[in-house]
């Protein structure tokens, strides 16, 4: 069962990682463009459906909240179970995650992040999912005292 200061670490690693997406993007050339691939991961299946994608600016806004509610229930699990290992379960589930969103987008078939630069971009996913990882640690690490 997740308690309320999981969830709270979660939320807090989750809006980290997205405040750092959203700012990068705008001021660094190459940043990681993960909405991009959001967009597609919804856009996808509804036109294979058959059903028209919400337009652009719709489409941004559930992908964002749907970021937002997935990632903050993925990184919940750094304040769960032993309360001495958040530090390592952050760095850890902020490492994979970030591995996982620089590498697996072409395999599942949503393409190139626009703009990419390898690997450049890579390192940034990697790095900016580490420090959501690292902010819920830090948030679960401050509720558990």
């Amino acid at each position: 069962m997740i308690t309320k200061q999981a969830l709270l670490s979660g939320v807090a690693g989750a809006v980290t990682l997205n405040v750092l997406h959203e700012t990068a993007r705008q001021v660094i050339p190459h940043a990681p463009r993960v909405e991009v691939i959001g967009m597609r991961a919804i856009a996808r299946p509804m036109r294979a459906l058959d059903q028209e994608p919400p337009e652009r600016d719709t489409l941004y806004w559930i992908t964002l909240a749907g970021d937002l509610v997935s990632n903050a229930a993925y990184y919940s699990l750094v304040g769960m179970a032993d309360a001495r290992q958040v530090w390592r379960r952050g760095a850890l589930l902020g490492t994979a995650a970030g591995l996982g969103a620089a590498v697996l987008p072409p395999a599942m078939g949503l393409g190139q992040q626009p703009g990419q630069r390898f690997p450049w971009t890579h390192l940034m996913t990697i790095a900016w999912y580490l420090v959501g990882g690292l902010a819920a640690a830090a948030t679960a690490s401050r509720l558990n005292k």
